[in-house]
């Protein structure tokens, strides 16, 4: 099924672009993008998906985490940076033939904005209506819009409405891989005593400790929270804050290297370099939305200093 619009990169750039801070470009073989670079950071935000690749604050280096093995395709989601999960997350509750995590991810999204900011930052705005192609997948009529903020923190807020004669219900995640010095250096603050599915296990549990290392899979879903988290890598010298908004689930994955090993997308041992902290709505926080309704699920990304 085909969830494209057209894209016309020189237009774009004529309509869109900032002399010297956002500019779009097409590379041969790989997907369009929008880079970005002002006095803070550096950026490329993907127009397939809305998808951030890369976040450098002139500060530290690359926050995110990008698949060496990722496809760059129409058809095939892109593995690492931020991929947009909606209006599923997982798999679809009731045909599995459906494209993990829905469509978002899957179609190129519209940019309807671009702004410098007066404070230096960089504003980039996206929006997905709904279209005969999204219906094949799911039956509503809405409108996402997700804009994206560049400056110290990365800021992307994911605005669903319904713009249907009924009731809707969707399910979300803002699925952030990090860029790691090994995952056997990290550490995870921020989740201590909330409660936890774990889905490898299928079971509930609370965090015990203060903070959570890795040294094995890692699938939990931390339920009726908003807290921020920190990923603290002392080899790489930084603290990665994770904040977030309107999301009432922070998702936590990594694959380990037994899983790694069946993933086409990621090298044999790339679970070692990453780890997601995802701003997700899932499980029992599904969003309803009556028409006209909308609900907003964010995530500011930066150093925490």
């Amino acid at each position: 099924m085909n969830l494209e619009y057209p894209i016309d990169i020189d237009l774009l750039d004529k309509k869109y672009s900032i002399e010297g801070e956002v500019g779009f470009m097409e590379m041969e073989g790989e997907l369009p993008f929008i880079s970005i670079s002002n006095k803070y950071a550096q950026a490329d935000i993907c127009l397939y998906g809305a998808h951030v690749m890369s976040f450098t604050p002139h500060k530290t280096f690359e926050l995110l985490w990008m698949s060496p093995d990722s496809f760059s395709e129409e058809g095939k989601a892109i593995r690492g940076g931020i991929p947009v999960c909606f209006p599923w997350f997982g798999p679809h509750k009731t045909d599995p033939q459906l494209p993990q995590h829905g469509f978002g991810r899957l179609t190129y999204w519209e940019v309807v904005e671009t702004k410098s900011e007066a404070t230096g930052e960089t504003f980039i705005r996206f929006q997905l209506n709904a279209s005969e192609a999204t219906k094949t997948y799911w039956p509503y009529d809405f409108s996402a819009e997700l804009a994206i903020t560049v400056g110290a923190q990365l800021q992307l807020s994911l605005k669903v409405t319904n713009t249907s004669s009924e009731a809707f219900e969707y399910s979300c995640a803002l699925h952030s891989y990090f860029n790691l010095s090994g995952i056997e250096n990290i550490h995870i603050e921020g989740l201590q005593g909330t409660t936890y599915y774990n889905q490898l296990t299928n079971e509930h549990a609370v965090q015990e400790e203060q903070n959570l290392t890795i040294s094995e899979p890692l699938t939990r879903h931390y339920l009726d929270t908003q807290s921020p988290v920190v990923i603290s890598d002392p080899v790489f010298r930084r603290r990665i804050q994770v904040q977030k908004a309107g999301s009432q689930v922070t998702t936590l994955w990594n694959p380990g290297q037994e899983a790694c090993l069946n993933i086409q997308d990621i090298p044999d041992e790339g679970y070692e370099t990453f780890v997601c902290v995802e701003a997700t709505n899932a499980f029992k926080h599904c969003i309803t939305l009556a028409p006209g309704e909308s609900h907003q699920t964010a995530t500011t990304i930066g150093l925490d200093e």
